[in-house]
């Protein structure tokens, strides 16, 4: 009996993955009297967090993800627990900065990497985070959206020690391949369909890996081990896209 071939759960090695990892190197390996942050930045569903988890797997950084509702305090705990360290009840703002300073700089080669940095300087967090990397001189990487360079340089004490800018692409034809062929092993998705479905979600990897897994569940429903154009139809595509407004009077009971 042949079993079905599961889909790759991991990062698929994207284009983003291999730059992201590559910045994620040069911080580390950078020269000792050279600044250690990095900022990688691009609109939402660009695929930035999968290469944040990638490198994390290589490297062994630590990964925070910045909610709306933190405060320093917040962040400083939640790093503290990234890191697999207590912190005690009563501790000041200053003494959690200085024991996780201290604990990062254990291992200046292991990357903080701080997503949803936007919210960092919205809500004026970021120059914890500055303070941390220079008291540590661990490498810090900050995911954020396109508007993240603009904000940072209103913060020139931040964007002074910024050494590597990675701005997120799109997927091309070559990553939607790779996408369609590791989630899709058990169904031959043509190449014009792949092209299709990486122009209607606007080359964003996050809405072509949803088209892909509807196209991997219409082939199990349907018993079919290929798609292309003709083939998949006017069945339609993820954009993203809300639907349309409905005409609230077909909706109306009788009286």
């Amino acid at each position: 009996m042949t079993h079905a071939a599961r889909p790759v759960r991991g990062p698929v090695n994207l284009k983003i993955v291999g730059g992201f990892m590559a910045m994620a190197m040069k911080l580390i390996n950078r020269d000792a009297h050279l600044p250690g942050l990095g900022v990688c930045h691009g609109p939402s569903g660009y695929g930035k967090t999968q290469a944040s988890i990638f490198a994390r797997n290589m490297t062994g950084a630590i990964v925070v993800e910045v909610g709306d509702s933190w405060n320093k305090k917040i962040l400083l705990q939640r790093i503290l627990f990234e890191l697999g360290e207590q912190s005690p009840k009563g501790r000041t703002i200053g003494e959690l900065s200085m024991q996780a300073s201290e604990i990062l700089g254990r291992d200046p080669n292991r990357p903080l990497i701080v997503d949803e940095a936007d919210r960092l300087v919205d809500k004026g967090l970021v120059e914890i985070i500055r303070e941390l990397h220079e008291m540590s001189q661990a490498p810090v990487i900050l995911i954020g959206e396109e508007e993240l360079p603009r904000k940072l340089l209103r913060i020139e004490r931040v964007h002074n020690r910024v050494l590597e800018w990675f701005p997120a692409e799109p997927c091309d034809g070559a990553d939607a391949r790779l996408l369609a062929d590791a989630l899709c092993p058990n169904v031959e998705i043509a190449n014009d369909l792949v092209e299709l479905i990486r122009q209607q979600a606007d080359g964003r990897a996050r809405r072509i890996v949803v088209n892909l897994a509807r196209i991997a569940e219409a082939a199990r429903n349907e018993d079919v081990a290929r798609f292309d154009v003709g083939s998949w139809g006017d069945r339609g595509f993820y954009t993203g896209e809300p639907p349309a407004p409905r005409a609230t009077s077909l909706y109306r009971r009788a009286a």
